[in-house]
Order: structure tokens, then sequence, then C-alpha cells
């Protein structure tokens, strides 16, 4: 069963392809923040009252930093994702939308590997 009009096959309009992944890729960054978001409050609460050594020494552990990493990854790949839906929603100027993202998502990675960058150096004890 083909759902094109007859215009639209002949025009070659219709899906970009991109949608439905980019769709798929958000709700699993969102599924994959679940036990990341729980595993991060609590172990923030867990270090509540505790001294600078103790949060260090906590970023030390190679779990712990790992899974700091992971959360840092999908954190900002959700952000991206969620940000260029809004602007790809509202903004309807070509090539400020264009503008517009390739910012976002050159400053998320710049953020993204600085926070990578840090955690490591802790981790490493640089």
């Amino acid at each position: 069963m083909v759902l094109k009009t007859p215009l639209s096959r002949v025009l070659g309009l219709g899906a970009a392809k991109e949608g439905a992944s980019h769709w798929w890729w958000q709700r699993m960054t969102a599924l994959a923040l679940v036990p990341l978001s729980v595993w991060f409050v609590i172990s923030v609460l867990l270090l509540v009252g505790s001294d600078f050594e103790n949060a260090i020494g906590w970023l030390r552990s190679p779990m712990q930093a790992a899974l700091f990493i992971l959360f840092t990854t999908v954190v900002f790949w959700h952000t991206v994702q969620g940000l260029q839906v809004i602007v790809e929603d509202y903004f309807h100027t070509e090539w400020l939308k264009i503008a517009v993202l390739i910012a976002i998502k050159m400053f998320i990675v710049l953020v993204t590997v600085v926070v990578i960058l840090l955690i490591l150096r802790i981790f490493l004890g640089v």
C-alpha cells in the first residue's frame, strides 16, 4: 500500500529518511538517561557533606569515572537532539537554521570534550 499521492511520487517529495532515526535515537538517549540519572543523583547525595578529597577519590574509581563520562556524553547527545528539533521547527530562514545548528553542535562538542578531559584528568591524577 503506497501512501504517497501521485504528484509526490512524480516529484520525489516525501520523508527525508532521517526523521525516524532521529526520533529513535532521541528516545534511546532518554531511556539511557533514566538509570544514569538515578546513579548520578544517588552519587551526589552520597557525597553531600564529604570533603573535597572524598569527592576526588570517588571520581578516581574506574567505574565512577566511566559512568560519569557515559552520563556526560549521553546528556550532551540528548541535548543536541532536542535543540536540533527546536531549531528545525522554529527557524524558518534556511541559512540561519544551518548556522544555528552548526553553532550548537560545535559548542556541545567543545563542552563535552572539555568535561571528559577534566574527568580523565581527575581520574588519572594529573
